[in-house]
């Protein structure tokens, strides 16, 4: 098969990004996801189905199908800057792992260009789809969201035994691994929840980094957009004082650790 004839379906790209992997990076963020989580601020990234989203009152289409040809000269518009900055591509979601005949193909050409590659991921997926990706791959940043499953799956609508598996064999592969956790009230926001989580990370060879991703509401909008509920709407962004208190308590795990991506 021609890798560059591979289709899939996205819905966003950003450039000048600066928060998913080093240096300056474009993001791509691909369609469909197996999480519900009650936080999520791409809803219109949940669904694999083409949708339409109302944007500032007017309706919008979400989902686009691109082949990895057709995408790529969308991403060297901005080559400069990733060869400056160390930057380079991100693909994000959805679920970037939910597009197994597409998205590596596409990292495939990113790095046939010679850009730094990375992906952002719940890690909820077969090992053996995610090793498509492994090749083509530099930085994984991966949400580790809770240790309890039962918690895990009321808020996100999944257990957690597949995603700490693949947790720990992403570390023992040829990746760099980050850790990434959004930082939920209700749901993880303790500092013994936050312990937990940080002692876990530590435990997978080769991790150094853990990141607390505060939460925040810009994404409710969307909610209403999509004609969706959005249940965390009662749910105030805790302070940057409470959010350096949990900071602490994750330093304690000896990971090099820090709030934003």
């Amino acid at each position: 098969m021609d890798y560059l004839k591979a289709k899939g379906r996205i819905f966003d790209i950003q450039r000048y990004s600066i928060h998913d992997g080093p240096g300056i990076r474009t993001i791509v963020f691909l369609k469909g996801c197996p999480l519900r989580c009650r936080w999520c601020c791409n809803p219109e990234g949940q669904h694999r189905e083409i949708e339409v989203m109302k944007v500032n009152g007017a309706p919008k289409t979400m989902g686009e199908d691109v082949t990895v040809e057709e995408l790529l000269p969308r991403l060297i518009t901005d080559e400069f800057y990733y060869r400056r900055s160390g930057g380079g591509i991100t693909l994000s979601g959805g679920e970037c792992l939910m597009q197994p005949d597409f998205a590596p193909h596409l990292l495939h050409g990113c790095k046939d260009l010679g850009y730094d590659t990375a992906i952002e991921t719940t890690g909820f997926q077969k090992w053996e789809l995610i090793e498509r990706y492994i090749p083509y791959t530099d930085h994984v940043l991966m949400d580790i969201k809770h240790m309890n499953s039962d918690k895990h799956r009321e808020f996100t609508g999944v257990p957690n035994e597949l995603i700490h598996e693949n947790a720990l064999k992403f570390a023992k592969s040829d990746v760099e691994l980050i850790i990434r956790v959004p930082v939920i009230p209700t749901f993880n926001n303790t500092p013994e929840e936050i312990m937990a989580i940080a002692e876990f990370a530590a435990r997978l060879p080769g991790v150094e980094r853990l990141h607390l991703l505060p939460y925040h509401r810009l994404g409710q909008g969307k909610y209403e957009g999509l004609s969706r509920d959005y249940s965390m709407r009662s749910i105030e962004p805790m302070s940057k004082e409470y959010m350096e208190m949990l900071l602490h308590a994750a330093e304690k795990s000896g990971l090099k650790c820090q709030i934003g991506g």
